[in-house]
């Protein structure tokens, strides 16, 4: 896996081992990008159940000015740390090991605002509705902030404008897809 675009061009990344977690791909991963550059430039960026880091590392390779990347696993966590020293982008992002909605509710508390939130939470936990449920009526999302979930095909998101939000696109994949939410 490598950073395909930007300042951190062909860097590769490292990931952990084990079935946690599942790395975008390059090719899905570069489909994601083609379809939000024109938001990056100087976006601050949110990378939830972050993995590797790879998505918020390329975002800021591609011109986010900020990327916070909140995980909860200890090894995942040192990859992400890893990753940014490596790319040379460990200026612009601030990494958490924490819970999902502790992470949250910390950045919340202090002022951060995000033009973008990416979520590639465990399939089949519904940790994706818990997110939306608390960024529903949230300070961490401005009018126009997009939020992107990856998820398995079969993942339900009926439940999207309950929580406060639409499905403004729905881009579907072999394995997966990505889904962009919009306050309703």
């Amino acid at each position: 896996m490598r950073v395909i675009a930007g300042s951190a061009r062909r860097i590769q990344l490292k990931t952990i081992e084990g079935l946690d977690t599942r790395p975008t791909t390059d090719r899905i991963k570069e489909t994601l990008f083609n379809m939000i550059q024109n938001r990056l430039g100087g976006s601050r960026f949110l990378d939830c159940f972050a993995g590797s880091g790879a998505i918020g590392i390329e975002a800021l390779s591609r011109g986010a000015s900020q990327a916070v990347f909140i995980e909860q696993n200890q090894k995942a966590a040192e990859c992400i740390r890893q990753n940014l020293q490596n790319t040379r982008l460990t200026d612009k992002a601030l990494v958490m090991r924490c819970d999902i909605l502790a992470g949250l509710k910390s950045l919340e508390d202090k002022g951060y605002c995000f033009d973008m939130i990416f979520m590639d939470p465990p399939y089949g936990r519904l940790l994706e509705k818990k997110v939306l449920g608390y960024l529903s009526d949230s300070r961490l999302l401005h009018k126009d902030t997009v939020i992107i979930g990856e998820a398995s095909l079969d993942t339900d998101f009926s439940y999207a404008e309950e929580t406060g939000f639409e499905i403004v696109r729905n881009k579907e994949y072999k394995t997966n897809k990505h889904v962009f939410f919009r306050q309703a």
